[in-house]
């Protein structure tokens, strides 16, 4: 009986090609959106968790919200790199400036720091030298770019032993980093630039001659609000956590809301939380996708039981029951969400390889627990929207079938 409604199923969609397509098409959509922006947002969701992972598993982030009149300096990190459990420690400051090359200007960020620094993030040079601290006890005017920051600006990465005018002041470009081929970077558009930490310090404090940077309150004379460190070995973040946490304790009164420590593993899970948020919002939307393609499928199907209303007389009358009336059209209706879930897969499928192509990467795929979803999915919508049309058509008296015109 299933194989004859399916048979049955495949004539009727094959004897009204352009209205089952059209049919489909809210499916097809549905199924499109589902998978494509859940994609999306795997995709870029491993990226990024790939880049922090590439960062290691020593590294620490800690944030200064009260000082209690005791501000960190300089001093106070070469105490923290010598606990027993880290290695590094190096301070940030943020700020904003305006470079000029030519006759053009960029908005650049400027990240005040010391050596430490690219040893804590792994940074690799492309060219040049990165910040010594013989910069930051000269205040030298000296700074290292990004590598997209040199090819944007300067149109080529080569440009060490050259100068970059940021706030009226120049600079010697002492390195350039190798470029960042990682996803976030390909959609970022930030102009960044690392300068000694004690230059930052004293612009933002008016004391430096020149230009007056505008941002970056970690780097005020207040002292170091935030700073990253670096522990011993992967194995011991734990106990660098602890001690690190003991050293600012003791500093600022046991106040634990003066101070906040993080290392790769919260942060890899606050971003896993915030994802898996965002990818079940754009899956929900999604579905309302194939809600209304559900509709469209159930109203088509109304018109067809319509259409067919002589047809079901006659099988009645010959003995058909209601159940294989009803499976009928329920078969029919799942057909077609099938078929435009399959035509659905296969243009989202598309649409990621043409993404891909765009930004260089084979970042966006989509796994196979999403495609049973977008499977599962229709095949519900199709049974639920298809019942009522089908019970409908079983319903229906033999005499009343056959007398309609």
């Amino acid at each position: 009986m299933i194989l004859q409604s399916l048979k049955m199923a495949g004539k009727s969609i094959r004897a009204n090609k352009p209205r089952a397509l059209l049919t489909m098409l809210g499916i097809i959509i549905g199924v499109m959106s589902l998978v494509v922006l859940v994609s999306l947002v795997n995709g870029a969701t491993s990226s990024v968790t790939n880049q922090i992972a590439s960062m290691g598993n020593d590294m620490l982030t800690v944030s200064v919200s009260d000082d209690k009149g005791k501000p960190l300096k300089l001093s106070d990190l070469e105490q923290i790199a010598a606990l027993e459990s880290v290695t590094l420690a190096a301070p940030t400051t943020t700020a904003s400036a305006t470079a000029k090359q030519g006759a053009d200007s960029y908005s650049v960020s400027v990240t005040g720091t010391t050596n430490a620094y690219f040893h804590i993030m792994k940074s690799e040079l492309a060219k040049g030298r990165f910040l010594l601290d013989a910069d930051q006890e000269n205040n030298s005017r000296v700074v290292v770019l990004s590598y997209e920051t040199a090819d944007r600006i300067f149109g080529r990465s080569d440009v060490v032993g050259q100068t970059l005018k940021m706030d009226g002041v120049r600079y010697l470009i002492i390195g350039v980093l190798v470029e960042d081929t990682s996803l976030m970077s390909s959609f970022s558009q930030t102009y960044a630039v690392y300068v000694p930490y004690s230059v930052v310090e004293r612009m933002s404090s008016g004391s430096g001659a020149g230009g007056m940077m505008q941002g970056g309150g970690s780097g005020s004379s207040s002292g170091i609000s935030s700073f990253y460190a670096m522990a011993s070995e992967s194995s011991t973040i734990a106990r660098a956590q602890i001690e690190l946490t003991v050293e600012m304790l003791a500093r600022f009164g046991n106040d634990e809301d003066a101070f906040s420590i993080r290392n790769q593993s919260s942060l890899s899970e606050t971003l896993s939380s915030v994802t898996d948020t965002f990818a079940l919002l754009l899956g929900g939307i999604a579905a309302i996708s194939l809600v209304v393609g559900g509709i469209g499928i159930m109203n088509i199907m109304l018109v067809s039981v319509t259409e067919r209303t002589r047809e079901i007389g006659i099988r009645k009358a010959i003995g058909a029951r209601k159940a294989s009336i009803t499976l009928q059209f329920l078969i029919e209706a799942l057909v077609i969400c099938l078929i435009g879930c399959f035509i659905g897969i296969v243009a989202s499928g598309l649409v990621l390889m043409a993404v891909n192509l765009a930004s260089g990467t084979s970042s966006y795929t989509f796994s196979g627990e999403i495609l049973l979803i977008a499977v599962a999915f229709s095949t519900f919508i199709g049974i639920v929207f298809g019942l009522y049309p089908a019970n409908k058509a079983a319903r229906m008296r033999p005499i009343d079938a056959l007398r309609y015109e």
